[in-house]
């Protein structure tokens, strides 16, 4: 089987000018970044057309360290519509450098279910990352600047909230001394850096629906409290104007295809197990507005990703997905059996029985949000035909409709099974209206703990005394009505990630909340969960490399 990057290389791209003709999208509108990425105006979005289209959300079960495969399962979905004749576009959230060079190694999906070009949308792209991490930036320089320059009329923060970001694994940045050196290097105070995708600059931009919204949204950032206990805001700085500047192109979607021509929104990225894991709203409605079936995906498992899709985008963006789709691979499943990790890829039927519970217990999840769920199967080359049976029979004995996906060697022939029997369950079964697990009214608390107990099945919930008292503030600072966000671990329900399978019985614990006032969002930290990963050991850093041709090698 080719890499990833040489199917890329040889598949035939259609100038982006024809990919948007497809769409009914002038090309005079577009901004193109070269031949074959344009980025497309957010006011083309019709919100009548939003309506008619039926969403497809593609979750997961637990995942593994490698993942499960919902990015090419998400492609291949869309590829196996178009195959039977459906118009169906993607919405994707843009990957992160940090995983790129750390662990994955790109995240634009795999074999022939693919979005391209690959090399250019795993780096810079087209600069959207950058945007939000010199927003998130200039912000704190601002900031660090008004203190400077306002010390001596007796101004300070007693506590500063706001940090910088850098789209880098770097653990030595995680907590670190800023101001050092002489009085004009400005106050000496300790700081930190969280990784690009945990900003709250991107959970605003994914959460905007337009210019005006993002404006608003920036000033409303919460950046500290002063002495006297008041909190101090961007809109006291003066600066989201400018703040918006920096933005304004990076809130305009990004148009690109699959490897077989299908048309591909890919704009923000927010990690699911630190952030609420979405592509944007622009998207997503972009895609629904010229796609009879638009298909978008939730980071990690359905626990975090599907939660928060549910929880925070649907109602902040008005729509409901007809459907989801829930993907497993054996893989996943032996892991949650006890099977070891060295150990998963070999036959193990056993095993596969035994993680069967993770995902029911996904499954009965999403049932709880009125959702009608349809299983996918991402086969991988090393999958036996009795252990697939396995799932497919336990699928059909609980009444799941069940798919094979092989969209990773074969393209859209690989997926027709999966595309048929989605527009089948969608007609004969679409989902009911939304059902949220909590009121947004309800207490912060109880929010958080409506969340844990009811989707993670935690036995109780505990709070620090630094997260009961953020969680007063916020109340009392009229945030209360806000969705929560539970930043965890993503290898398992609890805030243990070596319980696998379905933990029970256990306390879940927040330790810290962080309040996104401008994303209108509270963010709950539960266990030992970081906003700045570290690199592993080995890197994928060092298998990238350029070749005698000048091509990049490694990005898979």
């Amino acid at each position: 089987m080719k890499t990833d990057i040489e199917i890329a290389r040889e598949s035939a791209l259609r100038p982006i000018n024809e990919i948007a003709g497809k769409l009914g999208i002038d090309e005079n509108v577009l901004e193109p970044y070269g031949r074959y990425i344009a980025k497309v105006p957010y006011t083309l979005i019709d919100e009548a057309k939003v309506k008619k289209s039926k969403l497809i959300l593609v979750t997961a079960i637990t995942p593994t360290k490698a993942g499960i495969g919902k990015t090419t399962v998400s492609i291949g979905l869309a590829l196996g519509l178009n195959k039977i004749g459906k118009k169906a576009v993607l919405a994707l959230r843009e990957p992160s450098l940090g995983p790129c060079f750390g662990m994955k190694g790109g995240a634009a999906g795999g074999g022939y279910a693919q979005v391209l070009p690959m090399e250019k949308i795993n780096l810079h792209f087209t600069g959207d990352f950058h945007a939000i991490t010199t927003a998130n930036n200039m912000i704190a320089a601002l900031l660090d600047n008004y203190i400077y320059q306002h010390q001596a009329e007796g101004f300070g923060l007693r506590q500063i909230l706001w940090r910088r970001v850098l789209d880098v694994n770097d653990r030595s940045l995680r907590q670190i001394i800023t101001g050092l050196g002489p009085y004009s290097n400005g106050k000496t105070q300790e700081g930190g850096f969280d990784i690009t995708p945990a900003s709250e600059i991107m959970a605003i931009l994914c959460l905007s629906r337009d210019l005006q919204d993002l404006e608003r949204r920036l000033n409303n950032i919460l950046l500290g409290y002063t002495f006297d206990n008041k909190p101090f805001y961007v809109k006291d700085l003066g600066v989201a104007g400018s703040i918006a500047v920096l933005l304004k192109d990076a809130l305009n979607p990004n148009l690109v295809q699959t490897t077989e021509n299908t048309p591909a929104f890919i704009h923000g990225g927010p990690f699911a197990n630190i952030a609420h894991g979405c592509n944007s709203i622009i998207a997503t409605k972009m895609a629904m507005t010229y796609g009879d079936y638009a298909i978008t995906e939730a980071g990690f498992a359905a626990d975090l990703g599907a939660e928060k899709f549910f929880d925070i985008k649907c109602p902040k963006a008005g729509i409901s997905p007809a459907l989801t789709v829930l993907v497993a691979s054996l893989q996943g499943l032996k892991m949650h059996g006890g099977v070891p990790e060295t150990e998963i890829k070999l036959p193990n039927p056993e095993g596969v029985r035994a993680g069967l519970a993770n995902l029911d217990k996904h499954i009965e999840n999403i049932r709880k949000f009125g959702q009608s769920v349809l299983v996918c199967f991402n086969r991988f080359a090393q999958d036996t035909s009795e252990e697939i049976e396995l799932v497919r029979s336990h699928c059909a004995e609980i009444g799941v409709p069940f798919a094979l996906n092989n969209a990773f060697i074969e393209g859209g022939s690989g997926a027709v099974e999966l595309a048929e029997l989605v527009v089948e369950t969608i007609k004969d079964h679409p989902s009911k209206p939304l059902r949220n697990v909590y009121d947004p009214g309800n207490a912060v608390k109880d929010k958080i703990a409506a969340v844990a107990t009811q989707i993670y099945g935690a036995s109780s919930v505990s709070f620090s005394s630094e997260a009961l008292k953020k969680i007063a503030g916020a109340e009392a600072l009229g945030f209360g009505g806000f969705p929560v966000c539970i930043a965890k671990t993503q290898y398992s329900f609890s805030q243990d990630p070596k319980a696998y399978g379905v933990p029970e019985g256990f306390n879940f614990d927040i330790k810290d909340l962080v309040i996104n006032a401008g994303a209108e969002m509270l963010v709950a930290i539960a266990g030992d969960i970081i906003r700045m990963p570290g690199l592993p050991r080995s890197p994928q850093a060092l298998h990238i490399f350029l070749d005698s041709k000048g091509n990049i090698e490694g990005l898979s």
